[in-house]
Formats: structure tokens, sequence, C-alpha cells
């Protein structure tokens, strides 16, 4: 399976890079008040082809297809598709935006697939570990694995949302002994944390399933770990969120091999 998700990922890839190079994107804004562009919908719908295609049994939950009142029944196996995350970072034209692709089961990320294709990196990760692989052409031959960093000696090297970084974040931060805070857009911010670059990605604010599935299965396939805020480890059961639609996420904590608990600051 991972192979196919890696060649859907390239191809969604291809489509986004080139809408990317045009003048005019087509963004425009959902009901919810984020923006879509030209690249979100064309990327999806390559995406969904395909699984359909691939893996005909398996329901899938799409972005685009969700916000426009397309959502499938579910059962413990589907897979969550983010067809471009980062569409702030897409349209302000940095690179850091990514195709996601995800399968759960049980509540568990257990492959997934994240692209960045303005930089060339594809991460994955499934039972067998997490890898990344590089390619100016869209085609992925070698692969590298990825071990998350255990507790650093010194202090956390954090990586939080370029556009959401927010004083509930810095709050929780301030338990914590930081030696280095860094940006970075999209599911990115995961795959910084699986391939050790960084310790620890906080997000307190909403985010949905489809938006951190896939960086979660190649985190957990690293050895680390994404946790509620209450300590427990992250599932995608539906309607985990109070009054919130069924696949709108908690706040959440992304780590390396380590529980961030262990290293907070003691309390006076």
């Amino acid at each position: 399976m991972l192979d196919r998700l890696v060649a859907i990922a390239s191809k969604a890839g291809a489509v986004i890079l080139d809408i990317y190079g045009r003048a005019d994107v087509g963004a425009t804004d959902k009901g919810d008040g984020s923006p879509v562009t030209l690249a979100d919908e064309a990327a999806e719908a390559v995406i969904l082809a395909a699984l359909a295609r691939d893996f005909p049994d398996i329901p899938v939950v799409a972005e685009e297809a969700v916000a426009a009142g397309q959502c499938p029944d579910v059962g413990d196996r589907f897979f969550l598709v983010d067809p471009l995350d980062g569409t702030k970072e897409f349209i302000s034209r940095n690179g850091e935006f990514t195709v996601n692709i995800a399968l759960v089961e049980d509540g568990l990320p257990v492959v997934g697939v994240v692209y960045a294709p303005a930089l060339g990196l594809m991460y994955a990760g499934d039972a067998d570990g997490a890898r990344i692989s590089r390619s100016d052409d869209g085609v992925f031959r070698d692969w590298t694995p990825l071990v998350a960093g255990p507790a650093p000696i010194a202090g956390l090297k954090v990586v939080a949302s370029r556009s959401h970084m927010g004083s509930e974040t810095s709050d929780y931060l301030a338990g914590f002994e930081v030696a280095d805070l860094v940006s970075a857009g999209s599911s990115l911010k995961l795959c910084k944390v699986a391939g050790g670059e960084a310790d620890l990605y906080p997000r307190l604010g909403r985010t949905m399933a489809w938006d951190i599935a896939a960086g979660d299965a190649v985190l957990r396939a690293a050895g680390g770990m994404v946790r509620c805020m209450q300590g427990r480890p992250f599932s995608y059961h539906l309607s985990r969120v109070p009054g919130d639609t069924a696949f709108a996420n908690p706040w959440f904590v992304a780590s390396g091999a380590f529980d961030p608990a262990d290293l907070k600051k003691p309390t006076a």
C-alpha cells in the first residue's frame, strides 16, 4: 500500500506544482473562512480517483469533499486525505505545503505519506518504519530511515505553526526549557519531529483529522508520539471534541521518543 500512496501523492504534487507556477491560483474563502485554491480541488480529484481505483473497499474522508457536504460513512478503517495542507503557505509561495494521505485503522494512523512537492521531499511511514526520500522529478528511489530523537539533554528544539502561533502555545512552552523555537508550515512540523530536527511540536488550536493523520503516521513509525494535552496517545475515533464536527481534533503535543511531561519545569 505504501508504494501506491507514494505514487498517488507524487501525481497530486505534480498537479499542485503546475498551478503553483501560475500568476493566479484561484484563491477563495470557504464557508469557515479558510482559503482554498484550484490546486486543493485539482489535487483532491487526482487522489480520490486513484484511491477509488486501487482501494475501492476503503472509504475516503477528504477535506474538500467534506467541505462540500460529501462525507462517506466510515467504520474502523478509512483514508484521511488533505490534498493541500498549508494552503496559506501555498498562496504565500514559501514552499511549505504538503499532500497528506493516511490510512486509519481502529483509531490509529497506521500508514501515511506526506509529500512536499515544492521541496521535493516525500515522507512515508508504516509498520516497517519511517523514511524520507528527495527527488527533483517526482520519482522516489532512495530512502533514508527516520528516527525520532530521545529526550534532549539540554533545552528543547520546538517547532510551531507559522500561521497559528498563539498565546496558548506560548503559555504552554513557558513550562519547559526551550533552546530553540522555529516556525514551519503544514504537516512538515510533524515530519521534522519524526526526523529528529525538532523535539516538540505543540498545537493548542483547532485542527482537523486530515491535517495531521499522515504526519502522525510518519512520526509514530519513527518512534515518536502525538498526545492529547492530558497525556493520552492521540486517536482518530470520531467526535473527539464535544460540540464540534466529527473530524475535529483536540489540542495536542507531538514529541520524539519521550514523554513531554517528564521534561516539564518543576512548579513552585
